[in-house]
């Protein structure tokens, strides 16, 4: 069966499967059209991918290195040869991401794929010093079984990629969840894995019951997950239920910082895309700006005018914010700029649903100033195209305003001082800190969260550990009877008043 948006399927590697539930409508945020059609996966279809992963995997853990690696490298190459126009044109009918961002994500893929070919190749155990002459004492590692990949709907396909390659570079049974905003582009990359053996790769779509049955069921051993705080936090508490592994990132509400000696035409520029991109739908958007004094109104007039310059529109379109994903989406962020204004900040550009869209769920990029740290734009993830500036007095005064949250995924910022910099990476309670490069990740380099935004690590060797479970083994060559073995000998004991005791 081949993939059609208009028809709910699933998918298990190699074929699409038509679902038997009710279908829904996937709805363009930027037209309201109908897209296509998704379906919530029944009990029958979650049972039929487990057990098709399950007898996959059994082969699957056995194989060489070599040979895993081999596999991971032709889905590699199938995503270098293949066409994913409708893929992208799906992405951006589905969740309204500009065209060249869609197209883009997904040639970020491949290399994911090879990365992980190669560290699998490179799975040694670690030779620990002996503590014992004669024995060979060693850590190995190994598959948890099936994974379960529970996607965003912001970046559906790359950060698929990366828990996905290190899970079956670990030898694992991948069962993917799409977010129900971007299933059609989902299902459709799912033809890159049929040279995979037959099972190893499944595609569920649902809502939260889906998500919930695959984390639940005995049948799966390890869960990453991408979303908001909530509903990661929801995620883990299962999982430790069960005593199950899982990589959370969960978001968050990341600061930037624009220090007195901040090269401010690269700030203002940087700042654009480190709070507008994708409509400020990226867990690792700046949305809590701290400016020092002295720059701010310099800053401030810099970054308004660069970003007064943005197009809106359509993701098909020549634009660079597109819409929100969904109502619900576009309601939050007016609600927290709106609060924010009857407190008494300021928007400098946007803080509006522009003019000529009426239809779909755009909203301005908005740069809000007279931000104080007790309003709620402050205190909440907003996910959406806001920049809210705090004046500070001080670098010092911006560190510490920064970590004042509960949220600890990203941290950008932008000075010409060394001295700050290196400050800047002790001090930030981030998982991640870039200095006059906001956003960018290396597939080498842990990616992840502290505090609320999450739990564990993607990419880099983390992100293959995440996958895959360590085992101790001891073995004596040469087989002999221990000195601290039972029965010990008299001499170990000591005699008081009649007793013995060791």
């Amino acid at each position: 069966m081949h993939f059609s948006p208009d028809r709910p399927t699933f998918f298990v590697n190699p074929d699409y499967r038509p679902m038997a539930g009710a279908a829904k409508p996937v709805v363009d945020p930027a037209t309201l059209e109908t897209v296509g059609a998704i379906a919530a996966a029944s009990d029958g279809e979650i049972d039929a991918a487990l057990t098709a992963a399950t007898r996959a995997q059994a082969a699957w853990k056995k194989l060489d290195a070599k040979s895993r690696a081999k596999h991971l490298h032709a889905v590699a190459n199938a995503l270098e040869a293949a066409d994913f126009t409708r893929c992208a044109e799906l992405m951006v009918r589905e969740m309204g991401k500009p065209y060249p961002e869609a197209i883009g994500e997904i040639a970020n893929c491949a290399p994911i794929f090879r990365y992980y070919a190669e560290m699998a190749r490179d799975d040694a155990g670690k030779v620990a010093g002996t503590t014992q002459a004669g024995s060979f004492q060693y850590a190995r590692y190994e598959p948890y079984g099936v994974s379960v990949h529970i996607m965003p709907y912001n970046f559906p396909i790359l950060l698929m990629c990366w828990t996905v390659a290190a899970s079956l570079a670990a030898g694992n049974a991948c069962v993917i969840k799409p977010a129900e905003a971007t299933t059609l582009s989902t299902l459709d990359y799912m033809t890159v894995f049929r040279s995979l053996p037959e099972g190893l790769v499944s595609c569920l779509p649902g809502g939260a019951a889906t998500a919930q049955a695959l984390i639940t069921s005995d049948r799966t051993h390890a869960v990453a997950f991408t979303g908001s705080v909530a509903a990661g936090k929801v995620v883990a508490v299962a999982c430790a239920e069960r005593m199950k592994p899982c990589v959370i990132e969960a978001g968050g509400s990341d600061p930037l910082i624009i220090s007195q000696h901040a090269p401010l035409d690269v700030a203002a520029a940087g700042s654009v895309t480190a709070a507008f991109h994708l409509t400020g739908q990226v867990c690792t958007s700046a949305e809590r700006f701290f400016v020092v004094d002295s720059v701010h109104d310099r800053f401030v007039e810099l970054f308004a005018e660069k970003t007064r310059a943005l197009r809106i529109g359509n993701g098909m379109d020549k634009t660079e914010i597109g819409p929100l994903v969904s109502e619900a989406a576009r309601a939050k962020v007016m609600r927290l700029v709106d609060d924010a204004v009857r407190n008494g900040a300021k928007a400098v550009t946007g803080g509006r649903i522009p003019p000529a869209h009426n239809t779909g769920w755009f909203y301005e990029p908005t740069i809000l100033t007279g931000i104080t740290p007790d309003m709620a734009i402050v205190r909440e993830e907003c996910f959406g195209p806001v920049a809210a500036i705090c004046r500070v007095k001080d670098f010092d005064e911006a560190i510490k305003l920064a970590n004042d949250s509960p949220f600890g995924l990203g941290a950008s910022v932008f000075t010409s001082d060394l001295a700050e910099a290196h400050e800047a990476a002790e001090r930030l309670e981030a998982g991640m800190v870039w200095v006059n490069n906001p956003l960018i990740d290396n597939d080498a380099l842990p990616f992840g969260g502290w505090k609320a935004s999450g739990l564990g690590r993607e990419l880099g060797r983390q992100g293959l550990d995440a996958f895959r479970r360590s085992k101790m083994v001891i073995i004596d060559h040469r087989p002999a009877i221990q000195d601290w073995w039972y029965p010990y000998p008299d001499s170990w004991f000591r005699e008081t008043g009649g007793r013995k005791h060791v």
